[in-house]
C-alpha cells in the first residue's frame, strides 16, 4: 500500500484524538524531508478545520541556533495555533489531555495589520504587531517518546499543543523585544531563564520570516492573529501538580497549573 501524505496525516489525527503516540514516519522512510512534513501538516489541519476548528495565529519552533543544529537545518518551523488550545492566564490544564507536555516561555504578538509575504522586512513586521505579551507554549507530541526528526516534528503541527497568554498587552511601539528577559519559575523555584534574541536573534524578524513562508503558499497573516515567536530556552517536562509562571520583563507574568495525570 502506498503511505501517502493523508494517510500519514490521518494516523497523527487518531493519535491527537485517542492520546496514544505513533512510531515516527521517518522510521519507516528515513528521506523524508520538511517538504514532506509540511505536505502532511496540511493534510492534518484540513481534517481539523472540518471537525469545526479554527485558526487563531501561528506558531514558530526552532527558532533558536542550537535548536537548529540538533536537527541539522538553518530555518524555524511553523504551525498553526488552534483556538481550541488557547488559554488564559492561571489556567489549569488536564495533563491527560496532553500526551508527553513540556513548557516553554515565549514572547507572543497580536498582530494589528495584515502581512502578506513575500517580501516582508523586520520593519514591516514591527509596523503591524500591535501588542506583545508574556505567553508559555505547551509543547506536545504525537510520536512516541519524542523521537521525532524534522519531517516529524513539522507534520505534527511543529508539536504544538496548547498555548496560555498572559493578562496584558503591551504596545510594541517604544520596546526593544530582544532585550525583553524571562524567569521561569516552577513551583516557586527558578529552573530556567531566557532572552528574546534567542528567537532568530529578534522575535519581530520571527514574525517577518512567517510572513514570508506563508505568503509562498498563498496566505496571510492577518489582524487580531497571535503570533508565537519560540523558545527562549530549553523545554522543561510538566509534572502532575506543577505550577510555572513566566516572569518577563515589561511584559509581566504569566501562569499555568497542571491538574491531572499525564
Amino acid at each position: 500500500m502506498t503511505v501517502t501524505a493523508q494517510s500519514r496525516a490521518r494516523a497523527l489525527y487518531q493519535a491527537r484524538a485517542t492520546r496514544v503516540p505513533i512510531a515516527p514516519f521517518t522510521d519507516a522512510d528515513p528521506s523524508l524531508g520538511m517538504a514532506d512534513g509540511y505536505a502532511i501538516q496540511r493534510e492534518l489541519v484540513a481534517m481539523l478545520l472540518d471537525e469545526g476548528e479554527t485558526i487563531i495565529g501561528y506558531k514558530a519552533g526552532l527558532t533558536s541556533a542550537p535548536m537548529q543544529e540538533m536537527f541539522g537545518i538553518d530555518s524555524p518551523d511553523y504551525g498553526p495555533v488552534l483556538a481550541s488550545t488557547a488559554f488564559d492566564d492561571g489556567a489549569s490544564i488536564r495533563l491527560q489531555d496532553f500526551i508527553a507536555p513540556k513548557v516553554e516561555a515565549e514572547i507572543v504578538f497580536r498582530l494589528a495589520a495584515r502581512l502578506s509575504g513575500p517580501g516582508v522586512t523586520v520593519d514591516d513586521a514591527r509596523a503591524a504587531v500591535g501588542d506583545a505579551y508574556a505567553g508559555m507554549e505547551i509543547v506536545d507530541s504525537r510520536i512516541e517518546g519524542w523521537r521525532i526528526r524534522l519531517a516529524d516534528t513539522v507534520a505534527d503541527l511543529a508539536s504544538n499543543g496548547a498555548m496560555v497568554l498572559g493578562r496584558h498587552p503591551v504596545p510594541v511601539a517604544g520596546i526593544d523585544p530582544r532585550l525583553i528577559g524571562v524567569v521561569l519559575v516552577r513551583n516557586g523555584d527558578p529552573v530556567a531563564t531566557g532572552a528574546g534574541a534567542a528567537a532568530l536573534g529578534d522575535p519581530l524578524a520571527v514574525v517577518a520570516w512567517l510572513a514570508n513562508m506563508l505568503g509562498e503558499h498563498g496566505v496571510d497573516l492577518e489582524p487580531g492573529q497571535l503570533i508565537m515567536t519560540g523558545a527562549l530556552h530549553a523545554a522543561l517536562p510538566i509534572r502532575p501538580g506543577d505550577t510555572f509562571t513566566a516572569e518577563f520583563d515589561r511584559l509581566g507574568s504569566v501562569t499555568v497549573r497542571a491538574a491531572g495525570t499525564v
